[in-house]
C-alpha cells in the first residue's frame, strides 16, 4: 500500500502535470481512515523513494527506493539521499512516494524528526496493539509527527479496553460483570444498553473499543 501519489507541482500560478511512473510500487493514496487500511501498514518495511525536483521537472524520476531500517536517524537517512544524488550541488528532495509510514509523518518534501523514534516504538509494540493504536491516533486527532510517541502509547494504554465482535457483545460483558439475577439477564435489552454506553463513555471502531477521554 502506497502512501502518496504524486498529480502536480505547482511553481507560481503555473502547475506541471506529471504522468510519470516510479518503478516497482503501487502508488494508491494511503490514508488511516479504515482498519483494512491499516492492517497493512508493516513498519519494518517503511520506505520512502527519494528523487529531486530539479530532476523530476526535467522529466526525470530518477531516484531509489530507501528502506528507513537501515538508518539510525533522520540525519543518517539525509546524509543517503545527498550521496544519492550528489550530482546536484544541492539536491531538494523530493519524497515522491512512501509505503508503510503511519499517515503525517512523511509529506513530498518534508520528513518528521519524529518518524525515526515512532517507528522504533511502533516496532517494539505488541502485535495486538499495532492495530488500535493507530486506529486510536486517528480518531483522536493525536499528531504523530509532533506529540511524543511515549506519551501517546501512555494515553492509548489507558483508553483502549479490548477488541469485539460488537458493540452489543462488549455490553454483554459488563452486564455479566454486574450482579444481576439470571432472570433479569433474559429480559435485558443489550442493544439499548449499547446505544447509550457508546453516545457516552466509550467509542468503538473496527472492532476496538476505547474509553472516550
Amino acid at each position: 500500500m502506497s502512501g502518496m501519489k504524486i498529480n502536480s507541482i505547482g511553481n507560481g500560478n503555473e502547475t506541471k502535470q506529471h504522468p510519470l511512473s516510479l518503478p516497482n510500487k503501487s502508488k494508491n493514496k494511503f490514508k488511516l481512515n479504515s482498519k483494512e487500511m491499516i492492517q497493512q501498514i508493516n513498519i519494518s518495511e517503511a520506505s520512502v523513494y527519494v528523487g529531486t525536483y530539479r530532476k523530476y521537472n526535467e522529466g526525470s524520476i530518477f531516484g531509489k527506493w530507501l528502506k528507513l531500517s537501515e538508518y539510525t536517524d533522520k540525519e543518517e537517512f539525509y546524509t543517503a539521499c545527498r550521496e544519492l544524488h550528489q550530482d546536484e550541488e544541492d539536491p531538494e528532495f523530493m519524497f515522491q512516494d512512501y509505503e508503510n509510514i503511519p499517515n503525517g509523518l512523511i509529506d513530498e518534501c518534508w520528513l518528521s524528526n519524529n518518524v525515526f523514534k515512532v517507528l522504533e516504538s511502533f516496532e517494539n509494540m505488541d502485535e495486538s496493539q499495532k492495530e488500535p493504536f493507530l486506529i486510536w491516533c486517528n480518531n483522536g486527532h493525536h499528531n504523530l509527527a509532533e506529540e511524543d510517541i511515549d506519551d501517546l502509547i501512555s494515553l492509548f494504554e489507558n483508553d483502549y479496553i479490548g477488541e469485539y465482535d460488537s458493540e452489543e457483545d462488549f455490553a454483554m460483558e459488563l452486564v455479566e460483570e454486574i450482579d444481576l439475577p439470571d432472570f433479569a439477564k433474559r429480559y435485558f435489552d443489550y442493544q439499548a444498553y449499547a446505544r447509550d454506553l457508546f453516545c457516552g463513555d466509550y467509542w468503538s471502531d473496527g472492532g476496538y473499543v476505547f474509553y472516550s477521554s
